[in-house]
């Protein structure tokens, strides 16, 4: 009978497996997907519980391997059988057509025919087969050699762990993070009080290079192969055919490639893609011209940095160009502070732009920017001011490096390196600037939604000293208020009304609005509803809480050194004896906008896009970042941009923001308004 058992639990075993690489690869490689996210998260859990119950049942290449393993203490070293050289880089018709003459000039009299692709902004790999089975990832390193990262790169879904050919292959390819995921991820991060990723590209960067690939299986990393290494010595003639073998063995190869003869050919295919790019769901940065015969390739041969035979074209930066004044550093309510570039005014896009985030040290490192620099500007994601581009041409003489100042601006205490992570900390917890940023957060809408209680006030009572701790809100009397700059009697009564109003939040709210790392809106909902209570919440152990369908480790860890804190603790205990909630009421809070996607482009009036996606998410709708076919519905406040147009194009229903507040406050009409 036990063996009878043991049998049955193969067979499902197998079946689940096999199931779930052809979900996989109909999300990541077709973006066809059949099942919900949640059908595809249980065939994982009934295919990993098997597993447990039963090791000899993991193979090589099951799934699970996508979930992630224990941390590592450090990356081993890979060496590439063949070289990952960079591509020369190209930024006008003349200098592609240079490439072209010179190609020509060592090939007399041939014809050369060119493969045409996207170039991807993302971070290069590479990836080794033995026998059908992943075994072996790397990064580029220096060209030739990398890190090993297989058990970052196993969990990216892309990525087949098995294919049919046993021969041994290596493949190179691109990682990214595409548009939509990366706003989510951002917002996510947003919500459970952290700083936003500057890009996907190195966020994509950063991901795998984490020790933990538990973290990396959380990320939405995906994936574009574009070279088989060594194809010609398997039997391959030409680029295009290995590209074709490659997308029939089930790797994910993208469909933007074209093959041409001649370059006058691929100088127009060029020109067809300026200002389409946007319209694509990930970031490219140019196109790669290759000559697509092997033969001709091996005549060609490479420099010490590059191939003869490929070149990339990048597109030109897109926005106006003005002088970077000078670099600040800004401190947020968890202590990061974030390089600021303060900018001679200039018009971009509609708007005048005078200050803009650099993100953090790696990034300003990375594209070079330096106090004095001519600097191009564009508007991320059509609203948000980003330097995208230093002009080196223009820098002044002596211009320097710059460097995290020692000490922070708000208060003095010292700046500190955060060991995980890029960012660089404020380490005072009586850092004036932390305090008023907790507050602000505290008292959104999105958290206690305290009327009245705005950033400028936030800023006078701490200032004033009336409040060090989002608890002495509670503590406010009038005639505290009366005295404060612009705040008479009848104010002061408001907020006073305000306060004592918002201590009939629900648990999930407060939770959220205490501001745990890592903790979003969502996720205090779902760990009040799963937990119940704060005193349960501060004794949960990190397999309780991990076992919590939506909480993996960096949001357990962070809930329990929330909670291990004495000013946390002390911090709770005055909340609670203020009359604020601590428990979870059990009430099922009515989401009728559930199974409904959102996308929110332009500017709001009446809040702040922010708030309005914590509200919509509150009633169960997905907020993405981007324009699709599965999107019901697009808010488009003022200067609405691409995404609008995308919108109008695939026929989604367009809300104004008029009636974006009466589906907030009345639910969906059966007919819903537009513009």
């Amino acid at each position: 009978m036990a063996g009878s058992a043991k049998s049955a639990d193969r067979r499902r075993a197998k079946e689940l497996a096999a199931e779930i690489r052809r979900h996989e690869h109909l999300y990541y490689v077709r973006t066809a997907p059949e099942i919900t996210d949640f059908e595809f998260d249980m065939l994982m859990k009934e295919l990993e519980a098997l597993e447990e119950a039963h090791p000899d049942l993991r193979t090589e290449d099951s799934p699970t391997r996508r979930v992630g393993g224990e941390p590592l203490s450090s990356f081993a070293s890979v060496e590439h059988s063949v070289p990952m050289l960079s591509l020369a880089n190209t930024y006008g018709e003349g200098e592609i057509r240079e490439f072209d003459r010179r190609a020509r000039e060592a090939l007399p009299d041939e014809c050369v025919r060119y493969h045409v692709e996207l170039k991807f902004d993302g971070v290069a790999i590479s990836a080794l087969y033995r026998n059908g089975v992943f075994v072996r990832g790397g990064t580029r390193g220096d060209g030739r050699t990398g890190d090993d990262i297989t058990a970052n790169l196993a969990t990216v879904g892309a990525l087949p762990l098995a294919i049919p050919d046993r021969r041994e292959l290596e493949v190179r390819g691109e990682v990214y993070i595409r548009r939509d995921d990366f706003a989510r991820m951002n917002e996510e991060r947003v919500e459970g009080g952290n700083e936003p990723f500057a890009n996907p590209r190195n966020t994509a960067a950063g991901t795998l290079k984490l020790l933990d690939s538990r973290e990396v299986a959380r990320r939405p990393l995906r994936l574009f192969v574009y070279q088989l290494a060594a194809a010609e010595s398997l039997g391959f003639e030409r680029h295009s055919d290995a590209m074709e073998f490659l997308a029939e063995h089930g790797f994910p190869v993208n469909t933007e490639r074209t093959l041409v003869e001649g370059i006058d050919a691929a100088v127009d295919l060029i020109g067809s893609w300026r200002g389409k790019r946007e319209a694509l769901p990930y970031e490219t940065d140019g196109l790669v011209v290759k000559v697509d015969s092997f033969r001709q390739q091996a005549r060609l041969g490479a420099t010490g940095k590059a191939p003869r035979w490929a070149v990339a074209y990048k597109f030109p930066a897109a926005g106006e160009q003005t002088t970077l004044r000078e670099i600040t550093v800004q401190i947020g309510r968890t202590g990061v502070a974030t390089p600021v570039a303060e900018l001679e005014p200039v018009r971009v896009g509609g708007s005048t732009v005078a200050r803009a985030t650099l993100h953090n040290l790696e990034e300003i490192r990375r594209k070079d920017i330096r106090v004095g620099d001519t600097v191009v500007v564009e508007k991320g994601g059509e609203v948000i001011p980003k330097v995208a581009a230093v002009v080196r041409e223009k820098r002044p003489p002596g211009a320097t490096p710059w460097e995290f100042p020692p000490d922070c601006p708000a208060c003095g205490g010292a700046l500190v390196r955060d060991e995980e992570e890029v960012a660089f900390r404020c380490d005072s917890v009586r850092c004036p600037a932390q305090i008023t940023g907790r507050i602000d957060h505290f008292a959104s809408r999105g958290a206690m939604d305290i009327e009245g209680l705005g950033e400028k006030l936030v800023a006078q009572l701490v200032g004033a000293g009336l409040v060090h701790d989002v608890g002495d809100l509670y503590a406010l009397r009038e005639e505290d208020l009366a005295e404060l700059d612009r705040m008479g009697e009848v104010s002061a009564r408001n907020l006073v009304h305000a306060l004592t109003e918002s201590k009939g939040q629900p648990f999930h709210r407060v939770l959220f609005a205490v501001g745990v790392r890592h903790v979003g809106a969502h996720g205090a909902r779902v760990l009040a509803r799963e937990i119940g209570s704060a005193r349960k919440l501060a004794a949960a152990e990190e397999e309780t809480l991990t076992a919590i369908h939506e909480v993996g480790p960096a949001m357990a860890d962070s809930i329990r050194d929330f909670f291990r804190r004495k000013d946390s603790l002390a911090l709770m205990e005055k909340l609670a004896a203020a009359g604020l909630s601590m428990r979870d009421d059990g009430v099922e809070v009515p989401r009728p906008l559930e199974g409904r996607t959102f996308v929110l482009t332009g500017k709001l009036t009446g809040r702040s896009r922010d708030e309005a996606a914590s509200l919509l998410r509150e009633q169960g709708a997905r907020v993405a970042g981007s324009v699709s076919g599965k999107t019901d519905f697009l808010v488009a406040g003022a200067d609405a941009g691409g995404k609008l147009r995308k919108a109008e194009k695939l026929g989604v229903r367009v809300l104004d923001e008029a009636a974006l507040e009466r589906i907030l406050a009345e639910g969906l009409p059966e007919e819903g308004p537009g513009i």
